[in-house]
Formats: structure tokens, C-alpha cells, sequence
């Protein structure tokens, strides 16, 4: 009886966690940028996500300054950005260009390819995010695209097609509002942006996987709620998210 109670302490661990937290592996992410990405807490919102994959746990972090360049975080005296990078492990660091940054492409190129060349030699992969055009603005969608497209050859690198994203949401639903204001994201766009960032780590879907609801947990120890969708807005999101094809849908 006391070898079987022992055995049993013994699995109890295993049997109320083992396939939810010792089984996942852990990816570390850093986000550069700036309020495109800590409009409603992306860097976080994409870690409670992770919370609903089968094998990874997104741990982020982030230095993030409101209307920054990547010119900006390439100085020490504006950003911690490149001291994160040389003194912390990382296995991505998630880049935000700011939201025109292509009309100069020479410079968009010369400062990716600065960061870039940082990164990796510290051992982590840079991945930049295409982002979206304003809301209503002459400056297209594919224009930004293309530019994004060009330096990413040029430097080797992988891209999330945000941006181009949101456009197919914008092509097929009038209902699904992704901008807060002319440019920032909403809490739809969050979402949409999120999605894109689980499905680039995990490769799983997302359809009825992913919460319409992401919460996560303040100091005190209770729930907070960072987004709060509809049934029908979060699931046509995730829908779009899982019959993307991120190597060849940039349009």
C-alpha cells in the first residue's frame, strides 16, 4: 500500500500537467518597433496565445518606443534595444519598421540590413513585419509590400505578411474594423496580427483553438482581459489565418 501511495505522489505531477506545460518547448521573442506593435499589447497577447499551442511556449519581450525607426533603435542613447540583443537570448526578434519607412527605400534597406547584421551575430533570426498601409491613404498596400518583398531577398531574411493580411480582410468584410484610428491597430487588427505571429511559430491552426476571449493575469494574481471579440469576427480572423499561405500570398 505505501510503494503504491509513493508511485501515485509520484504521478500526480505528470498526470494534471505533463501534456500541457512539461512537454512544450519554449521559443524566446523579442519585438522592435514601435506603437504598431504595443497598440493593445501584441508582445503579450501573442504569449497568452501560446498558452493554446500543442508544443510551443512564446516567452516575449520587447523595446518598443512610439514612432520609432529602426534608426532609432540602432542607437544606444534612444533605445535598449541593441543591449537587449548582445546580453539576452533570443531566438527571434520581431521587427516593426515604422509605418513609412519604404518611401525612402535606400534607407529602409540600409537600416535592415544594419539590424539585421546585429542580430545574427548574436545568434538570433530577425523577422520583419510587412506592415499595412493607412486607412484611406494614396500610399498601397502593394507598394509597401514590394518594398518589404525587395529588402527581405536582398537580405536573406523572413517577413510576416501582415499588411498584406489585413487587405484580404478588408476585401471580403465591412464588419471586421482593424484600424483604432487611420493607422493604428484595433483590437481586431491585434488579433488578426497575433494570429499571424502564432501560426509564423507554431505552424498549427487556429480555428477553434484560439479564445475569442485573451485574457492574462496581473500582479495581484487576478484574470485581466486584454481582447474581447465576437463569435463571428474572431472565428472568419482565424479562418483567414489558416487558409493563408505565408510563402506565396503577398498581394
Amino acid at each position: 500500500m505505501k510503494v503504491f501511495l509513493r508511485i501515485l505522489l509520484l504521478l500526480i505531477p505528470f498526470l494534471f500537467f505533463g501534456n500541457h506545460t512539461f512537454s512544450k518547448d519554449s521559443i524566446n521573442v523579442l519585438f522592435v518597433g514601435n506603437s504598431f506593435t504595443y497598440f493593445y499589447n501584441l508582445p503579450l497577447v501573442l504569449n497568452e496565445m501560446s498558452q493554446y499551442s500543442d508544443k510551443y511556449y512564446i516567452n516575449t519581450k520587447h523595446s518598443l518606443i512610439g514612432g520609432s525607426t529602426i534608426s532609432d533603435h540602432l542607437d544606444k542613447s534612444k533605445s535598449e534595444t541593441i543591449n537587449l540583443i548582445e546580453n539576452e537570448s533570443f531566438d527571434f526578434v520581431i521587427l516593426n519598421h515604422h509605418s513609412l519607412a519604404t518611401l525612402n527605400e535606400s534607407k529602409f534597406i540600409s537600416d535592415s540590413k544594419k539590424i539585421t547584421q546585429i542580430i545574427q551575430k548574436n545568434n538570433s533570426e530577425p523577422v520583419f513585419m510587412i506592415t499595412w498601409s493607412y486607412r484611406g491613404s494614396k500610399y498601397k498596400q502593394q507598394e509597401i509590400t514590394n518594398s518589404y518583398i525587395r529588402m527581405c531577398e536582398e537580405l536573406n531574411v523572413k517577413y510576416i505578411p501582415m499588411g498584406p493580411a489585413w487587405n484580404e480582410v478588408k476585401k471580403w468584410s465591412n464588419d471586421i474594423n482593424l484600424y483604432d484610428d487611420i493607422k493604428h491597430p484595433s483590437k481586431h487588427g491585434t488579433y488578426l496580427n497575433a494570429l499571424m505571429l502564432f501560426k509564423f511559430f507554431t505552424k498549427e491552426k487556429t480555428y477553434k483553438k484560439i479564445p475569442r476571449r485573451i485574457t492574462s493575469t496581473d500582479k495581484n494574481g487576478q484574470k485581466v482581459y486584454l481582447l474581447l471579440l465576437n463569435h463571428d469576427n474572431s472565428s472568419s480572423l482565424q479562418q483567414l489565418v489558416d487558409n493563408y499561405d505565408f510563402k506565396t500570398n503577398i498581394k
